[in-house]
């Protein structure tokens, strides 16, 4: 038997209490370069070097949902050759209701992206092997740390330009 709660037992401020939910995923935008191919799986040697980048941007659809979204960039390269580089926009829509407007940018930069991270570099290691490498392995990002970096550096840079010249 479903384990249920009968409708006079609910709280009285469920329909009130802050809540938000994953609609969807996708992949908005994918790109794969293997500019030495097929050479570049061949070649042995020293271990590449990576530089990743990652960014997020948050797009309001509609009332109560919005669209994050992790724009991840990787790029390998052995003794000033690349061996791939690789980009990759992918988003969620989330259903945010009744959480506080103060609470809102830190929900939708740092809460979201953690939820859907884990899949974006999924896709990020598998194109990479389907590439003809061993896959990329992320590491778990900060968001609440990158969420931090950025409001820090939008301060400052307000402040700049408050500045008498």
């Amino acid at each position: 038997m479903a384990d249920q709660t009968p409708p006079e037992a609910a709280p009285a401020n469920a329909g009130t209490a802050p809540s938000y939910s994953l609609v969807g995923q996708y992949t908005r935008d994918l790109s794969f370069e293997n500019p030495g191919a097929p050479g570049s799986v061949m070649l042995g040697g020293t271990n590449p070097n990576f530089t990743v980048g990652i960014n997020v941007g948050v797009k309001k659809q509609a009332d109560d949902l919005y669209a994050v979204e992790i724009s991840l960039n990787a790029k390998a390269e052995r003794d000033k050759t690349v061996l791939f580089n690789v980009e990759l926009v992918y988003g969620g829509v989330f259903r945010v209701k009744n959480v506080p407007e103060q609470q809102l940018p830190a929900l939708l930069m740092v809460e979201c992206p953690r939820m859907i991270f884990p899949f974006a570099r999924h896709v990020l290691a598998t194109i990479v092997q389907l590439g003809g490498f061993p896959p990329l392995m992320m590491e778990p990002v900060d968001f609440q740390a990158l969420y931090i970096q950025n409001v820090r550096n939008l301060q400052a840079q307000q402040a700049a330009n408050s500045q008498p010249n």
